[in-house]
């Protein structure tokens, strides 16, 4: 993996994207779990095309601000940055900004598993 890769994913708040909806608050604002969800997609596709095929990357960690609201019909853009790779670990820091500034930042772990034999571990749970 290239240290310094980069990646921007967007969306819309929404009713569906809001405290209120997704049950974190009540206030129809735009919910620090949708803002977590957004940040860790961003992170997550921006080494998909970069893998070995069979594997993915699962979040491991993360470490998030939410330092301001955003209201319903705003955009919000997500903005990665790929500061470590060890290994099978990936390191990345994050920015979520709306059209005011910025709302978020943080830090997010991924790591790289092979998908298969990580989904047979998971289910297996249902076995015992």
């Amino acid at each position: 993996m290239n240290i310094g890769l980069t990646n921007e994913k967007k969306c819309i708040v929404t009713k569906e994207l809001t405290a209120q909806s997704m049950g974190s608050g009540d206030l129809p604002v735009f919910a620090t779990p949708a803002m977590i969800a957004l940040m860790e997609g961003c992170a997550a596709e921006s080494v998909a095309g970069l893998l070995e095929e069979g594997t993915t990357t699962v979040g491991t960690h993360i470490d998030v601000q939410h330092l301001s609201a955003t209201p319903i019909g705003m955009e919000v853009v997500c903005k990665i940055v790929l500061k470590k790779a060890e290994g099978r670990s990936l390191h990345f820091t994050l920015e979520a900004w709306d059209e005011s500034g910025l709302i978020g930042k943080g830090e997010h772990d991924r790591f790289i598993v092979y998908s298969k034999p990580f989904k047979e571990k998971t289910y297996q749970k249902l076995e015992k």
